[in-house]
């Protein structure tokens, strides 16, 4: 029992969350899609991440999407390159590859709906051929101690689809968590 305290001291000495493994659910909820009421999924993805808000905050941006999406999905804007920063109100459109090479649902859209600089939390709206809805919220919350919870929460809903998206979704966003952590121990800056 002394040695796992110890070693629990040590891993958050060190930088590492005590609960740094991504946690999901997945609920099934109606939504309303083109005036008609449809079955979705809402996936919910948290993890600890040991970083300061303020840095965690400042690097949500498209190159950091890049980066935590890496291995599972590579982006490629459809005009130009990404800005430096997301703006509220603009919508931007991306190719999606799988894995790298596997193309995915033609055009994604990606509608950045709200910033909250102060509650720590960005929605989007999302869609493509495939999944016709990809309501996405990050929220950011302090827990103390430079430690951070990060939850991702999306609403998808792909028709007879929907069932599969959500579980790819699920590994996604698990994925992202943990190269999340990765920002975190090695101090990656995607801000500037």
């Amino acid at each position: 029992m002394i040695m796992m305290i110890a070693c629990s001291v040590g891993l958050i000495a060190y930088g590492y969350a005590q609960d740094s493994k991504p946690k999901s659910k997945i609920e099934k909820v109606v939504i309303e899609y083109n005036g008609k009421k449809v079955k979705a999924r809402q996936l919910t993805v948290s993890s600890e991440i040991p970083i300061h808000i303020d840095s965690a905050w400042a690097n949500l941006t498209p190159a950091l999407l890049e980066f935590v999406a890496k291995g599972m999905i590579r982006f490629k804007a459809v005009e130009g390159e990404f800005p430096k920063k997301w703006e509220v109100g603009q919508t931007y459109g991306a190719k999606m590859r799988i894995f790298g090479f596997i193309p995915f649902g033609g055009t994604h859209y990606l509608f950045i709906e709200k910033i909250d600089d102060n509650n720590h939390i960005i929605s989007t709206k999302e869609w493509d051929k495939v999944a016709k809805v990809w309501n996405h919220d990050v929220v950011l919350k302090d827990l103390g101690n430079e430690i951070i919870q990060y939850e991702d929460s999306i609403t998808i809903y792909g028709g007879v689809m929907t069932g599969v998206i959500t579980s790819f979704a699920k590994k996604f966003y698990k994925h992202r968590q943990k190269r999340w952590q990765i920002v975190a121990k090695e101090n990656l800056n995607f801000a500037e």
